[in-house]
């Protein structure tokens, strides 16, 4: 017999966090997860996001045996922007055993509707601005940085609790041998003799500011896109204070039109390869693995963000970023790049990927049900 309890006591919230170590212990693509990230992401009084969400995390038990977790949440901004009642779920695991994923989706669901709503969107963990999706293709390879990884077997799982696809988010993966690099410096060329574009990269000594600009560019640039949720100042306070350790200046650029900001490009080294050895843990050895591992010398990157303000998106500016990115390519001997995710909607975006020489090679599926 199956029992779902709510998590309450310390003891609950650290089953709840070590449960993938279980489940994961014979899947060799699977990179563990800083616990203690993981913590100060649930942490209402440390992760800004709970100032306007709530959430139920929920643990399935058999015969005392912790066999899935799973988390509800309601997300009032994002409530308000879209003018919905859309809960969502997220956090979401299970042991093969058919019956535990539909206990846990009937609690959830459950709390959901005794706050009002009629809908269910996920996962998301714990908004679409964090790692979001399920890995419904592309099995054969390790997560990058920021993005999830599970079982073949859980979109079976979630459908057969009800849930039916909403949206696709893709990943693409481009080698430094398929680069298309005549495509790009030729249309890069065009875009630099039509508009008065410049790039330059992040300034961490004005960190506060920089953030501010990012925030702009970001709320402006993504308002339009499905699940979009504006971030506040505090948000990207906090994912940047995350991020700030691993953040290469010379992986993120800001775009210019006659001086005034138009867009910004984020990307990160592949700290994964790293965070695989340290077992979800800097200590007492892992630090020693990011030391190993120098940000510099880790040859894989992840493309995470790249938006233009909608007032300069028809410029091409985005293909002087891609170029700028598959320069350092060549300068600093990284052998492929990840561009992730990108909403299978955004022909905007997968269009010139596709043409630049990147290879879709992952889907992530975004879930939905409704309530009432």
């Amino acid at each position: 017999m199956v029992e779902i309890t709510p998590v309450r006591s310390p003891r609950d919230l650290d089953e709840f966090l070590r449960l993938p170590w279980s489940l994961y212990r014979d899947d060799s693509n699977w990179v563990p997860p800083l616990l203690a990230g993981e913590r100060k992401t649930l942490d209402p009084a440390r992760n800004p996001f709970w100032r306007h969400a709530e959430a139920e995390h929920f643990l399935a038990r058999r015969e005392g045996r912790v066999a899935g977790r799973l988390s509800a949440i309601v997300n009032r901004a994002h409530n308000d922007y879209h003018r919905e009642k859309t809960g969502f779920f997220g956090w979401f695991e299970s042991d093969p055993a058919p019956d535990i994923a539909p206990a846990l989706f009937s609690s959830a669901e459950a709390w959901l509707r005794d706050r009002g709503m009629d809908r269910v969107l996920g996962p998301a963990n714990p908004s679409t601005n964090d790692p979001s999706g399920l890995l419904v293709d592309g099995f054969e390879w390790p997560p990058f940085p920021l993005m999830n990884h599970n079982p073949r077997h859980y979109a079976a799982f979630v459908e057969a609790a009800g849930y039916r696809k909403a949206m696709d988010l893709y990943a693409y993966l481009i080698l430094h041998t398929d680069v298309e690099r005549e495509k790009i410096d030729r249309i890069a060329k065009r875009v630099r003799d039509s508009a008065r574009v410049t790039l330059r990269t992040v300034d961490l000594r004005r960190f506060e500011a920089e953030l501010a600009l990012i925030m702009e560019i970001y709320n402006d640039a993504w308002e339009k896109n499905w699940g979009f949720v504006p971030m506040t100042t505090d948000e990207i306070r906090f994912a940047a204070d995350d991020l700030k350790s691993i953040v290469l200046p010379e992986l993120v650029y800001f775009a210019e039109v006659g001086g005034e900001p138009a867009g910004f490009a984020l990307a990160l080294p592949n700290i994964n390869v790293a965070l695989k050895k340290c077992n979800g843990s800097l200590w007492p050895l892992g630090w020693f693995h990011f030391l190993k591992f120098r940000l510099r010398r880790i040859p894989t990157i992840r493309v995470v963000a790249l938006g233009i303000k909608k007032k300069f998106q028809s410029l091409g500016i985005g293909t002087l970023f891609y170029q700028r990115y598959f320069n350092q390519h060549m300068e600093r001997g990284y052998v492929a790049a990840e561009m992730s995710w990108i909403l299978e909607s955004n022909e905007a975006m997968n269009r010139p990927l596709q043409m630049m020489g990147g290879k879709r090679y992952k889907t992530y599926r975004m879930y939905e049900k409704a309530l009432r």
